[in-house]
């Protein structure tokens, strides 16, 4: 039988952020609608995640540490990390507050499962996470705690980091790995198409999130030799929030929830929970 912990636990989800500010800009590197789907469907995120969230940890493809850092600060500023984009772009905000003390049971989490970890209280929120955020949860009224990726980019290692977030879902804290599915940039600035391969990809991709926790874990630890992997991904920080946000998940098996053809390429989100 379920505990009340459990009824109420939050899902755990890999979201796409888009290119740069490209929700908050006129797009000119292709067709100007090139991003409103995933605009319009990240700015109905929130609205599907019940209860509202007391708490947000983002796991980003931005912010790489060579061990685990948790930012801590209690408001973090802005970290534009993008090049390039429109001036107005560089002036968006995001003044969501940090949670200095969610940061510490993270770090104590961590310590419990034998993952080192360290502490960062000035480093900004970078664009993976206020960009789709601004869309999801534009009140900004929601704690958000970030939390790095491994620079090892170790899929085994960012499971286990997902593992040990766990508990957290069960204290209305909401686990969001920011990403893309598939993040060949030299491809998508030539906005190949059809790109059958990033088909390939996500029709793998789709089926192993379906699948139970142990089967999922050792098909994503094999994730490179998945069809058209290294086509989808020539480095893998854009795939490995997904480790994380799947070993969150613990039992939950993933489902697609959106899915679009951006730039010539498939690239998808996927929920737990």
């Amino acid at each position: 039988m379920e505990t009340e912990k459990q009824k109420h636990r939050l899902p755990t989800l890999y979201i796409p952020h888009g290119g740069g500010p490209c929700f908050f800009m006129e797009w000119t590197m292709g067709p100007a609608n090139t991003w409103d789907n995933m605009q319009r469907w990240l700015a109905q995120l929130g609205d599907t995640i019940q209860p509202v969230p007391k708490a947000i940890v983002v796991v980003s493809a931005h912010w790489e540490t060579e061990i685990i850092t948790i930012n801590n600060g209690a408001h973090p500023p802005m970290l534009y990390d993008y090049y390039g984009f429109p001036e107005h772009t560089y002036q968006l905000q995001y003044p969501a507050p940090g949670s200095p003390a969610l940061a510490e049971k993270i770090a104590a989490l961590f310590s419990i499962s034998g993952i080192a970890s360290s502490m960062e209280s000035e480093r900004g929120y970078d664009h993976g996470l206020f960009i789709p955020l601004l869309l999801a949860y534009p009140n900004a009224n929601i704690p958000v705690v970030q939390v790095s990726l491994n620079k090892s980019l170790d899929p085994a290692s960012h499971l286990q980091i997902g593992r040990a977030l766990a508990p957290l879902r069960s204290e209305g804290v909401l686990i969001i790995g920011s990403g893309m599915s598939y993040h060949n940039m030299g491809r998508l600035m030539r906005q190949d198409a059809p790109n059958r391969e990033s088909d390939q990809f996500d029709e793998w991709l789709t089926k192993i999130c379906t699948l139970s926790a142990t089967e999922r874990d050792e098909q994503l630890c094999r994730w490179s030799k998945a069809p058209s992997a290294r086509d989808a991904h020539p480095r893998e920080e854009h795939l490995l929030p997904l480790m994380v946000i799947a070993g969150a998940a613990a039992d939950d098996r993933g489902r697609r929830v959106f899915t679009d053809r951006v730039m010539g390429a498939t690239v998808s989100a996927y929920r737990f929970g």
